[in-house]
């Protein structure tokens, strides 16, 4: 059983970056796929990326491709999702999933999910 928290959200001005830290516990974090997803206010969860296992293959949401990256270190049992040029639309609560070892854009296809982070972005 794998718990997973988030962290580094906040309240940014547009263009500005922030960096979102998904930190696992209690499981061997290194052998799963990790998502990161998102969910804006009134809307349905979204796909934001994802990381293999290894970290040898990234996928990324056309909306934010070029702008985010994802990145896991497995020693720290932590994951990254940095984010630069932050848009208002970019606004929504941010979690981080794992589950298996290939990365998946279906948010049901995670068996463990971090409680999630705001992430605001002003215009």
């Amino acid at each position: 059983q794998v718990q997973l928290v988030e962290s580094g959200g906040g309240l940014v001005q547009a263009g500005d970056s922030l960096r979102l830290s998904c930190a696992a516990s209690g499981g061997t974090f290194s052998v799963y796929a990790v998502g990161w997803f998102r969910q804006p206010p009134g809307k349905e969860r979204e796909f934001v990326g994802g990381i293999s296992w290894n970290g040898a293959a990234k996928y990324y949401a056309d909306s934010v491709k070029g702008r985010f990256t994802i990145s896991r270190d497995n020693a720290k049992s932590t994951a990254y999702l940095q984010m630069n040029a932050l848009k208002p639309e970019d606004t929504a609560v941010y979690y981080c999933a794992a589950s298996g070892t290939l990365v998946r854009d279906s948010w049901s296809e995670y068996n463990y999910w971090g409680q999630g982070t705001q992430v605001t972005v002003s215009s």
